[in-house]
């Protein structure tokens, strides 16, 4: 089996989209991660949804816990307010990483290989040109070996 047999159309975002735009989009589409592309609709990186957090959580509640508990429920809330006018650029670190990219035809092994490696939730999946033609998630490359390998 490829890739081009078990990805699917997912929504983008592009740079310059608000990120509340990206987390609504994950949210409802109960999406790990999205993919960045570029005018062109070439994969330009991959943002996790944890990266969108580590934005929404000031850094000291990052790095200590305990500060955490210190918050009550309906002032931890307000945290997500504070995304006002980000964009998805600048949830992005200053030199992305290379975008999880395989080919229509890569194998399942080559995308579970590739996600692994990177730790990425989401590969994109490109045609000849370099244009998105389709996406992976994890839960979906592993919904598919988990059935295709189903001998129970």
């Amino acid at each position: 089996m490829h890739a081009s047999n078990i990805a699917v159309n997912l929504p983008t975002v592009t740079v310059h989209d608000p990120v509340t735009k990206a987390v609504r989009i994950m949210a409802l589409g109960r999406m790990p991660g999205l993919i960045v592309v570029d005018g062109r609709g070439r994969p330009s990186c991959v943002l996790p949804g944890t990266q969108v957090l580590r934005l929404a959580v000031p850094g000291a509640y990052q790095e200590d816990p305990a500060l955490c508990r210190t918050i009550d429920e309906a002032h931890a809330d307000l945290f997500w307010g504070e995304l006002g006018d980000l964009t998805v650029g600048d949830c992005l670190p200053q030199r992305p990483a290379t975008p999880a990219t395989v080919r229509l035809d890569a194998t399942l092994l080559e995308v579970a290989a590739l996600m692994a490696r990177l730790r990425s939730p989401i590969v994109a999946v490109v045609g000849p040109d370099g244009v998105l033609a389709g996406a992976i998630t994890l839960e979906r490359l592993l919904t598919t070996l988990v059935l295709s390998g189903s001998d129970d």
